[in-house]
């Protein structure tokens, strides 16, 4: 082994020793939520942005909040509202103290490229003009203003939706929903004895105690974009891996071409878009931090298969009649190529 591959495997066998006391830091916080935090953690070493959806009350502001405080770095919040304008995200205007009207940065500027992240909380109640200046920061990382353009090399945008409520809400374009690498449905927890601990300990009542109890910034934040490139380059992909999981991303474009049934529907007619190179880069990548996370140096078809409903189900768009009963369709499909194409 060659001194650059020893350090590297050095450097993330170190690293994901921190990969898991941001996990263990997290889930002490959050309780019941496991699974969804195990995905949050892969996308966190992608560098991707996350969106949370769920129904009212089940702790998605909690979740990010307590994520946000763990890794440390600068964090900034917002609050999606029907009135707020691009603008508010930029800057905002004030009487400053000598009586005279001044401007100054808004949350997207105020900590320059220390910025580590920006939180939109119930994003879907913001105009889609907010969503757009919402995808370049998210796409490009960056954003012009006072003639000139900021940078955020280390930002990672976090956003949750209430699923259940529809007035004043806008829908999430397909293409500021593509920016999200996940898009994770959270749930109340199902185990009785979590839930009783949710009812009767004290801890969990307030919410803000709660986050302050964590630690805070485990790890160093601004070392996050090398380590993510650094498992890019050091997990590795057979090239019979690599066809699996072509074939995957293949199977639910075309569902037709790989004789992929779903009862009552036709799969020549379902699909309209979904998977694209933005897709399938963020299923590659995520399956390499998933194998890593789990002390492997190769990716293998258990990691496509922990990943690709985080990744693909936001992505995957079909014909309006069948929308009546899209989730279950877009599930059942998921299920159908995973059951189809064959495990290497």
């Amino acid at each position: 082994m060659s001194n650059v591959a020893e350090n590297s495997e050095n450097l993330l066998t170190d690293w994901h020793q921190q990969a898991i006391t941001l996990q263990k830091n997290i889930n002490q916080t959050i309780l019941g939520q496991e699974h969804i935090i195990d995905l949050m953690v892969v996308a966190i070493f992608c560098r991707g942005h996350i969106l949370l959806e769920g129904d009212v009350g089940v702790g998605k502001t909690t979740l990010l909040r307590a994520t946000a405080e763990s890794l440390g770095g600068n964090f900034e919040r917002i609050e999606g509202t029907i009135d707020l304008m691009p603008h508010d995200l930029v800057y905002y205007t004030h009487i400053a103290n000598d009586g005279k009207p001044a401007v100054s940065e808004g949350p997207l500027l105020k900590h320059g490229e220390n910025l580590s992240i920006f939180f939109f909380n119930e994003i879907n109640r913001a105009r889609p003009q907010v969503h757009s200046l919402l995808l370049r920061v998210m796409a490009e990382r960056s954003v012009s203003a006072f003639n000139k353009t900021f940078f955020f090399p280390h930002l990672q945008v976090f956003a949750d939706r209430n699923r259940i409520e529809k007035d004043e809400t806008f829908e999430l374009p397909a293409a500021a929903r593509d920016r999200f690498m996940m898009e994770l449905h959270i749930k109340q927890p199902t185990a009785e004895e979590q839930l009783k601990e949710l009812m009767f300990n004290s801890r969990y009542y307030d919410a803000d105690k709660l986050i302050d109890s964590a630690d805070k910034a485990v790890l160093p934040f601004h070392q996050l974009n090398d380590i993510a490139v650094a498992i890019q380059s050091y997990i590795h992909s057979s090239d019979t891996i690599q066809d699996y999981g072509f074939h995957l991303c293949q199977a639910l474009r075309k569902p037709q071409d790989y004789g992929i049934q779903i009862s009552d529907i036709d799969t020549e007619k379902l699909v309209l878009g979904g998977m694209g190179p933005r897709g399938i880069s963020y299923l590659a990548r995520s399956a390499r931090a998933h194998a890593w996370l789990n002390q492997r140096n190769s990716v293998t078809p258990e990691d496509f298969h922990a990943v690709i409903r985080a990744i693909s189900k936001h992505r995957i768009f079909i014909n309006p009649v069948y929308n009546y009963n899209g989730e279950a369709i877009i599930e059942e499909l998921i299920s159908g190529v995973l059951n189809t194409i064959p495990s290497p």
